[in-house]
């Protein structure tokens, strides 16, 4: 599985950790082993253009998604397709502030958005309260699995 990880901005995060969670995530969810996916880290200036250029919305946001390719999951026994995932950006500034808000680690936050990222790019989504229910209980089990707990959730 090639993850890359980019981190543009003055944070200091483990990025082997990001890598080996991503890993963690793909594998449970059955994704071909010659998935690709791009971690990006960005500042809140970077984050704020990208949500009004694909979003239309002001200001920055935690984490959005770029998928390429259609891949969707797997299941026991057979993986999905190989292909490009896309890019997940994350803004560490906004997980942080979100972080303190949920009472937990900015590590968890970080997680948190990097859970949410790969969940959209395998075509999850939560406009809906069934597909909300589905993806956010997703969210939970996979962070709970790989920490041991589950934080509160903060993405709405």
């Amino acid at each position: 599985m090639s993850i890359e990880v980019n981190n543009e901005t003055d944070v200091e995060l483990d990025q082997a950790e990001l890598v080996a969670f991503a890993r963690f995530v793909l594998e449970r969810l059955h994704v071909n082993p010659a998935a690709e996916l791009s971690i990006v880290l960005i500042d809140e200036p970077a984050m704020a253009k990208l949500h009004v250029e694909w979003m239309d919305l002001e200001g920055p946001t935690d984490v959005m998604s770029f998928p390429l390719d259609e891949i969707t999951p797997g299941e026991p026994g057979r993986v999905s397709e190989a292909g490009m995932l896309g890019d997940v950006v994350i803004c560490p500034q906004v997980a942080g502030a979100q972080a303190e808000t949920a009472g937990h680690t900015m590590r968890e936050e970080i997680l948190l958005l990097l859970t949410h990222g790969i969940l959209h790019l395998l075509g999850y989504d939560h406009a809906e309260e069934e597909e909300k229910a589905e993806m956010f209980g997703l969210q939970r089990e996979l962070l709970g699995a790989y920490l041991g707990h589950a934080p509160k959730e903060t993405i709405e």
